[in-house]
């Protein structure tokens, strides 16, 4: 009886151990809490310290509760020391970063340090050290934004308008940092694949954009659709011109960090009508239906608790933070055999959650290390958006999700 009991003790209480220990699990979040990318970064964060909040009221994890402790990242410049700072105070599990310039090196600075590393929301490229091993990204990466934006607009947009999406001219242009080229890499690559006709690509340095020029460069091609992975402000400024300068388009579409954000539909008015944003969904603007009944149910009650504590709804960076993170509580670490980074990787590996299962729509399941798509999650959830009315965005594809139809360009109200 005593072996038996030893074997139960092991496989129930792993992570707690079976004394019975209440120690909180220590885990460490970076992100942008001050700066230019503060609000998504605050909201992001909000969203992880809510997914530990529910699992603790769950019991935690084997009867720990979890505590996370926010440094403030506001640059790429400031990872490497949060890190060390983390890593100083025995923490070596750590959540980030919101912004793709400042996930990069702060998923180096773990790796290299022997911690694990697990994105919640950034979208640039990360397949450097310890991808599939100690580095996780749970959100879509931003050749999957890229290329499901011209997927949208060759299979769905183009037979909706009766145009030939192989006569169509696209145009790329990009804010030239991690972010921005992670994107337009993926838009590229899906539109060769596709054997469509690229006019031309237009990098832009996003502290010194002249977006009239930039604009009349695109304008010289006379593409049809312009692509544009871009910052709010400079995302703001490039369609300003790009309506100035009379560009007739069958569509413009973007990506995060601009296009989908409610601030570009105030900026823009009656402007932003028509334009569709590759991204992630928002809580309150996603259709549940498409969620299985666990994850529908547990969208429901971290909705209405985020609205409780914060007065709004859980947008696009609060509901990624919480599935992320929810992910790795509620579905990493009770499998894990110790909390030591290398047994979190390896349960990491080994979870499995099916298309849908957690509350914005993902999935889990990691690609493995050594392949193209080491650390990605092969499950992340994306939506296209469309700005259909002044102010008032809506998730249009896929049907799964969408709730409500799609409003081309040339007939948006």
């Amino acid at each position: 009886m005593r072996r038996l009991a030893a074997v139960l003790c092991l496989s129930a209480l792993v992570l707690a151990g079976c004394s019975g220990s209440n120690e909180p699990i220590r885990v460490g979040a970076v992100y942008p809490l001050t700066g230019s990318e503060d609000e998504g970064g605050v909201d992001e964060l909000r969203g992880v310290e809510l997914a530990a909040q529910l699992v603790n009221e769950d019991g935690g994890v084997g009867g720990r509760p979890i505590e996370v402790v926010p440094i403030d990242v506001p640059a790429a410049d400031a990872a490497p020391g949060a890190i060390q700072s983390l890593k100083d105070r025995g923490i070596d599990l750590v959540l980030g970063s919101y912004g793709s310039t400042i996930s990069a090196p702060a998923a180096e600075a773990a790796a290299s340090r022997k911690m694990l590393f697990w994105e919640t929301g950034a979208v640039g490229d990360m397949s450097g050290v310890g991808a599939g091993r100690l580095v996780f990204r749970v959100s879509p990466t931003g050749a999957v934004l890229g290329r499901s934006a011209i997927s949208f607009v060759a299979d769905e947009l183009a037979p909706m308008l009766h145009r030939d999406a192989a006569a169509l001219r696209f145009a790329v242009a990009n804010v030239n940092d991690a972010y921005g080229r992670s994107v337009a890499r993926g838009a590229v690559d899906e539109l060769r694949r596709l054997g469509l006709h690229v006019v031309g690509t237009f990098p832009y340095d996003a502290y010194h954009l002249d977006a009239a020029r930039l604009v009349r460069r695109m304008r010289a091609t006379s593409p049809d659709v312009v692509f544009v992975s871009a910052y709010l402000q400079d995302g703001v400024a490039i369609r300003r011109e790009t309506v100035k300068q009379g560009l007739d388009l069958v569509a413009s579409i973007g990506t995060s960090s601009s296009y989908c954000l409610p601030m570009f539909g105030e900026r823009l008015g009656t402007d932003a009508l028509g334009l569709f944003a590759s991204d992630k969904p928002d809580a309150g603007l996603l259709k549940a239906e498409g969620l299985t009944p666990s994850a529908r149910e547990l969208l429901t009650r971290a909705s209405q608790a985020y609205e409780q504590q914060h007065d709004e709804e859980m947008e696009a960076p609060a509901l990624s933070g919480f599935a992320a993170a929810w992910a790795l509580f509620h579905g990493v670490l009770p499998r894990a055999d110790n909390l030591e980074a290398a047994a979190v990787g390896a349960a990491a590996r080994s979870v499995r959650i099916p298309e849908g299962g957690l509350p914005n729509g993902s999935g889990l399941s990691f690609g493995a290390a050594g392949t193209a798509d080491a650390g990605a999650n092969l499950r992340a959830a994306s939506v296209i958006w469309e700005w259909v009315r002044v102010g008032e965005r809506a998730v249009v594809w896929p049907p799964r999700f969408a709730t409500s139809e799609i409003r081309p360009i040339d007939i948006a109200p």
